[in-house]
């Protein structure tokens, strides 16, 4: 297979190519092209010289997937395939809402971090996506969507993969969508998901970046998450939670517990109170979200009463709390479906243009 070229979406901002010293002005209409029009062709970057076009275009990619397919739902979400040029796919899903319009975007093919409930965990982990695969999810959503780019306002890394695990180019994708000459967004409208590594977190905090933080626990208890989550073992809840506390200590905001509800495994009222307990000083919003049942998955959704009532344990507590619902739940809506079965046959409106390795440590 021949290698891909660079792309100009793995570049940050200030590197962008420019045709000659002292033409820094190039560099920020060729910005203007990609993130404020959302250009698809650098033929129609008109205002840009032809022949450093024509060499831009012998020396860089546009376009990093090699094939895009989209499921629209009859919710107005719209999931989103991703071929990219090795032939791996991954996912991301554009959720309209009023007033904003949201992308989940993913950061790697698979996850190593093997949920028991994830239609992604099951899939294995195949590799990192670039920075400029994961920048480019957001443009792709908002050509096939048929809007400008910087209409996209809210963006939550929760798709595919463990995204501090591939921190570099995660928080490069980041930078890029906030950059005044990117896509211009407010960190405080992106969301990071991660299954909780310490070491990242601390991390993430000393960027100093006021990101909303999403933690994924699903459970209050080393016995019942290792259960879920079979590789917690690598860290104990004791050393996320103290990261967290560390999180907040410099200046990181409220953080969003996420809390996938199964039926008969996470979802007694004692483990609501466990879970209070667990989260006792710390400024949190807990997530409740009933399970998104996937063929295999060998678990059940939470009755809706019950999960009122695991909710209701947590909001006498005095836990900011909330039950999200999945949207797309008829396009394959839990992360990883779509490239867990042959996509092939079932697109609903595809659309298409030009034509496993060791998993990483959770440490």
């Amino acid at each position: 297979m021949e290698e891909p070229r660079p792309s100009l979406f793995d570049l940050d901002l200030e590197a962008l190519p420019v045709p000659s010293p002292g033409q820094g002005y190039r560099r920020r209409q060729l910005a203007e092209w990609l993130y404020l029009h959302g250009a698809r062709d650098l033929e129609a970057m008109t205002s840009l010289p032809a022949a450093w076009r024509r060499e831009l275009a012998d020396g860089y990619d546009l376009d990093p997937f090699a094939l895009v397919r989209r499921f629209p739902s009859w919710d107005h979400s719209v999931r989103y395939l991703f071929t990219l040029r090795d032939g791996q796919r991954t996912e991301a899903v554009y959720m309209p809402y009023a007033g904003r319009k949201t992308v989940c975007v993913s950061s790697m093919v698979g996850c190593p971090a093997g949920c028991a409930f994830c239609a992604t965990g099951a899939l294995g982990f195949g590799r990192n996506l670039t920075r400029g695969e994961i920048v480019a999810q957001l443009l792709a959503v908002a050509w096939h969507e048929g809007f400008a780019p910087r209409e996209l306002r809210n963006v939550v890394l929760m798709g595919m993969g463990e995204a501090l695990l591939n921190y570099e180019a995660a928080i490069g994708a980041i930078r890029t969508w906030i950059h005044p000459h990117g896509l211009a967004m407010s960190p405080r409208r992106i969301t990071l998901s991660t299954v909780g590594l310490p070491s990242r977190i601390r991390r993430l905090a000393e960027e100093r970046l006021p990101l909303v933080l999403a933690v994924s626990l699903h459970a209050p208890d080393e016995e019942t998450r290792r259960r879920i989550i079979p590789t917690a073992h690598a860290h104990a809840l004791a050393d996320i939670v103290a990261s967290l506390h560390d999180w907040q200590a410099l200046g990181g905001r409220r953080v969003t517990v996420e809390y996938t509800m199964l039926d008969g495994v996470n979802d007694r009222p004692a483990q609501a109170e466990a879970l209070v307990r667990l989260l006792a000083g710390l400024r949190v919003h807990v997530n409740l979200i009933p399970f998104n049942p996937w063929p295999g998955s060998g678990f059940a959704a939470t009755p809706r009463g019950a999960v009122r009532t695991f909710e209701e344990v947590l909001t006498r507590a005095g836990v900011s709390t909330s039950v999200r619902f999945s949207r797309g739940r008829d396009t394959g809506g839990a992360c990883g479906q779509l490239a867990l079965r042959d996509a092939g046959g079932a697109v609903a409106d595809g659309v298409g243009h030009r034509a496993p390795r060791a998993a990483p440590s959770l440490t």
